[in-house]
C-alpha cells in the first residue's frame, strides 16, 4: 500500500498554509454567508479541501462497508435464522461496544498528538508506541472478561445453549479487531484517507463476508461463523502491521515511555472514561434488549442499526479528517477559521444526510424485508432511530472539537451525566413499551447529548455552525418527502422504490439548484470536482 491508499495520484490538499497571517481565538457565529467563493482564505480553504478528500474517499469506502455489511447480515439471517441470528447478533454488538474503549482511550489522542508532534520525532513514536501498548493491554483484559464470564452473561441475558461458547470467540475477536482500529487510527492521525478507508472500510468488512459465506456455506452454525471470524481478521491484523506503519512513517517505540506516560494518559484516560459513558449513553439499549427481550428480538434490532447506520455515512465521511485538521487549526489559534470549517463542514453534512433519511422513512419497510420478513417489525423502531440519528449528524463534529480543543473533561461530565439518563430512560421504555422502547430511549438521550455538545462548544471556544443556510436543504429534503410519498402511493414493491428514489433525488437536487447553494459548498463540490476529473483522465491516460 501507498502513502495515500489504493488511489494513485490522489493527494489531500495541505490542512493549512504556514504563511497564513495569524489571528486571535475569537467568539463568531456561522460562517459570512455572502462570501465569494474567490474571498475564501486561503488556510480555511486547504482545511475544507482536505477534509473534503477524506469525506469523498472515506464516504466512498464506508458505502463500500455499509453495503457489505447489509450483505453480511442478509446471509447470517437466512442462513441461521432467527433465533441463532440473534445469538450471533447480541455477541457482535457487546464486542461492537466494548471495542470503543478496548484501547483506553488512546485512539483519541494519538489523533491529536501524532499531528501536533510533527517536529518531534521521538514523541510521535513513543506516542504510537503507548497507543499500541494500551490497545494489548486493555483488550486482552477485557477477552478475558469475555472468557470468563460467559456463562454468567448468557444466564443473565439470552439464555441459549450456544451463546457461551461462541461469546468466548468473540472475546479473542475484540483483540484482533482493537489492533485493526489501532492500525486505522494510525493511518487517520498520518492523514491517509485511502490507507484508513482501505483498511477500515473495506477490507475489514471484506473478511468478516468472506467468513461468513464460508461458514454458512458449510452448514456451521453461530460458533463456527465466530471462529470463521477470528481466522479471517487474524490474517488481517497481522498482515497490515507493517503496511501501517510504513505509510505512517513513524515506527513505535517502548524506549523513554515514562516521558510521556502522564502527557499521554492524562488525555487519553477521560476519553476513555468518555467512552464508557457514550457507551452506556448509545447502547446500553443492546443490553436491556438482551436482558429483558429474547434473541429473536435482539436480531430484529440488529438488523434495524444497519440500516440506520446507512444515514450516519455522511457524518463519518466528513468527520475522517476533521480532528487533525482541528488540531491543527486549534494549536495555531485559529479559532475563527476553525469556526467557518465547522460550519460549512456541518451544512455539507445536513445536505448529504437529508436524502438518506428520507429514503429510509419513506421505504424502510421495503428495505428491512431483504433481510426476511419478520424483520419489517422493526418499521416503527427504525422511524424513531432516524429522528435520532438526524439530530446526530446536525450538530456535526462536536465531540471530536470538544476533544481536540482540550475540552475532553466537560466532554466526560456529560457523557456521564447522558448515560446516566439513557439508562433510566430505555429502562422505563422498553418495561413500558418493549423493542420500540428501546430505540425511543436512546434516540432521546442521543438528541440531549448532541445538543447540549454543540452548546459547549460555544461556551467555551465560541464555535457555533448554524445560520440560514441550513434552512435549504431541509426546504429541499420536505420536497423530497412529498414527492417520495405520492410514488408510494401510487406504485407498489421495488418499482415505487425505484421511482421514487429516483424522483426523489431529481426533485432535492432541483430544490438546491433554485435556491442557489452557499459559496462555500460551490467551492468544494467545484474543486473536487475539478480535481477527481484530472485524477480520471490521467488514469485513462495510463491505461492507454
Amino acid at each position: 500500500m501507498s502513502d495515500d491508499g489504493p488511489s494513485p495520484g490522489v493527494e489531500p490538499p495541505a490542512v493549512a498554509g504556514s504563511t497564513a497571517k495569524d489571528e486571535p481565538p475569537a467568539n463568531v457565529v456561522g460562517a459570512d454567508e455572502t462570501t465569494a467563493t474567490d474571498e475564501v482564505p486561503a488556510d480555511e480553504r486547504d482545511a475544507l479541501l482536505s477534509i473534503a478528500h477524506g469525506a469523498v474517499v472515506t464516504g466512498g469506502g464506508v458505502s463500500v462497508k455499509r453495503g457489505l455489511s447489509i450483505w453480511i447480515e442478509a446471509i447470517l439471517t437466512r442462513g441461521l435464522g432467527p433465533e441463532l441470528y440473534g445469538v450471533y447478533a447480541f455477541g457482535w454488538r457487546l464486542v461492537s461496544m466494548v471495542l470503543r474503549f478496548a484501547n483506553l482511550g488512546a485512539d483519541m489522542t494519538l489523533l491529536r498528538d501524532l499531528p501536533a508532534f510533527a517536529d518531534e520525532p521521538e514523541r510521535q513514536r513513543r506516542s504510537l508506541g503507548l497507543a499500541y501498548l494500551s490497545t494489548l493491554v486493555t483488550s486482552v483484559l477485557l477477552a478475558a472478561c469475555f472468557v470468563l464470564a460467559a456463562e454468567p452473561i448468557n444466564a443473565a441475558t439470552i439464555d441459549q445453549p450456544a451463546f457461551p461458547e461462541a461469546l468466548r470467540l468473540f472475546g479473542v475477536l475484540l483483540v484482533l479487531l482493537a489492533f485493526v482500529r489501532m492500525h486505522a487510527t494510525a493511518l487517520k492521525a498520518a492523514k491517509s484517507a485511502n490507507g484508513e478507508v482501505l483498511l477500515n472500510r473495506i477490507l475489514r468488512p471484506a473478511v468478516r463476508l468472506v467468513a461468513a459465506a464460508a461458514a454458512v456455506g458449510l452448514g456451521y452454525s453461530v460458533v463456527g461463523v465466530v471462529g470463521a471470524l477470528v481466522v479471517t481478521v487474524g490474517a488481517l491484523a497481522v498482515a497490515a502491521y507493517p503496511i501501517t506503519i510504513g505509510t505512517v512513517g513513524v515506527r513505535p517505540t517502548v524506549r523513554g515511555l515514562r516521558s510521556e506516560a502522564r502527557h499521554f494518559f492524562d488525555h487519553a484516560v477521560p476519553s476513555a472514561l468518555s467512552g464508557v459513558g457514550r457507551l452506556i449513553r448509545t447502547r446500553v439499549d443492546v443490553i436491556l434488549i438482551g436482558v429483558l427481550l429474547t434473541a429473536t428480538a435482539a436480531g430484529i434490532y440488529n438488523v434495524v442499526l444497519v440500516l440506520v447506520g446507512l444515514a450516519a455515512i455522511p457524518l463519518i465521511a466528513f468527520n475522517q479528517l476533521m480532528p487533525p485538521v482541528a488540531s491543527d487549526l486549534y494549536a495555531r489559534g485559529r479559532v475563527a477559521t476553525l469556526n467557518d470549517v465547522y460550519t460549512t463542514v456541518t451544512r455539507l453534512i445536513v445536505t448529504a444526510t437529508v436524502p438518506m433519511i428520507v429514503v429510509l422513512a419513506v421505504f424502510g419497510g421495503d428495505l428491512l424485508a431483504i433481510f426476511g420478513p419478520q424483520y419489517t417489525r422493526g418499521y416503527e423502531i427504525l422511524l424513531v432511530f432516524l429522528v435520532g440519528r438526524f439530530v446526530g449528524n446536525a450538530v456535526g463534529a462536536t465531540g471530536i472539537l470538544l476533544s481536540m480543543t482540550n475540552n475532553h473533561y466537560p466532554k466526560l461530565w456529560l457523557e456521564w451525566l447522558l448515560a446516566v439518563l439513557n439508562l433510566t430512560l430505555t429502562t422505563l421504555f422498553v418495561l413500558q413499551f418493549g423493542l420500540i422502547g428501546a430505540a425511543l430511549g436512546t434516540s432521546v438521550a442521543i438528541g440531549v447529548q448532541n445538543s447540549l455538545q454543540v452548546l459547549l462548544l460555544r461556551r467555551f471556544e465560541g464555535l457555533w455552525p448554524f445560520d440560514t443556510t441550513f434552512l435549504t436543504p431541509l426546504a429541499a429534503g420536505i420536497a423530497m418527502a412529498g414527492v417520495m410519498a405520492g410514488v408510494r402511493w401510487a406504485l407498489d414493491g421495488w418499482t415505487a422504490v425505484g421511482v421514487g428514489t429516483l424522483a426523489g433525488l431529481i426533485t432535492f437536487g432541483g430544490v438546491i439548484v433554485l435556491v442557489g447553494p452557499n459559496p462555500r459548498d460551490r467551492l468544494v463540490v467545484c474543486e473536487l470536482t475539478s480535481h477527481y476529473r484530472q485524477v480520471a483522465i490521467e488514469a485513462v491516460d495510463t491505461v492507454r
